[in-house]
């Protein structure tokens, strides 16, 4: 492995034909991936993800009688650290941006090749987003009818990811106001400030704050109130 670490997996999804196959490919790829657990549980899953900290969940949207969208909530918001990838056969425009919305980092289609897949859990696993290509075509409809409606996408919609408070600081980076003006406008230290700041760039990927504002122009967004 010359040194590096693997990345630590946990397959949830109910179908067990499928999940035995995907942990079969998952482990051809040892030197990479370790996968720590399987379920067929959303309860369970969420037990597990607890217990076992992966660095990714792979999980469908639905695991028997459970919402995988409010499963991978729980997840998030138990462990901050997990990224959490959608592998599903449901791509109805609403299950999508319902994903986004519970913080998912990407969301790819049961079918896709075995390439793709790697692919995705290794840009996830890295704190990145990814789509599949017929999830990404229906994501760029929406917001360009969004667009030709009018409505611009909110700052939850388009990036789910960071917490309400996170997008606050974010809407207010991009209106020009500097870490002083914030912590007076949200009511918090200077410290505060600059952790959340700090947690904005890191989300999004970003370096520095003309950065940010520039990710935020190009999807779109400007700070409309939520």
């Amino acid at each position: 492995m010359n040194g590096k670490e693997r990345i630590r997996v946990l397959l949830a999804d109910d179908q067990p034909l499928f999940r035995d196959g995907l942990a079969t490919a998952l482990r051809l790829h040892d030197d990479e991936l370790e996968v720590v657990g399987e379920t067929g549980d959303g309860k369970e899953a969420i037990r597990k993800s607890i217990e076992l900290r992966p660095d990714i969940v792979v999980m469908d949207t639905h695991i028997g009688d459970t919402n995988g969208l409010a499963a991978a909530k729980e997840m998030i918001r138990a462990n901050p650290n997990v990224h959490v990838l959608f592998l599903t056969a449901a791509d109805d425009d609403a299950s999508v941006l319902e994903a986004m919305k519970a913080g998912a980092r990407g969301y790819i289609l049961k079918g896709s090749d075995k390439e793709d897949m790697l692919r995705a859990i290794g840009v996830v696993s890295r704190g990145e987003a990814i789509f599949g290509a017929p999830i990404a075509r229906k994501l760029a409809t929406y917001f360009e009818a969004a667009a030709t409606d009018g409505k611009k996408p909110s700052f939850e919609e388009t990036f789910p990811a960071l917490t309400e408070r996170e997008q606050d600081v974010l809407e207010l980076i991009c209106s020009g106001l500097a870490n002083e003006e914030i912590a007076r406008r949200i009511n918090v230290s200077i410290k505060t400030v600059r952790n959340h700041v700090s947690n904005v760039l890191n989300k999004l990927q970003v370096e520095d704050r003309a950065q940010a504002v520039a990710l935020v122009r190009g999807s779109g967004e400007r700070g409309a109130a939520r």
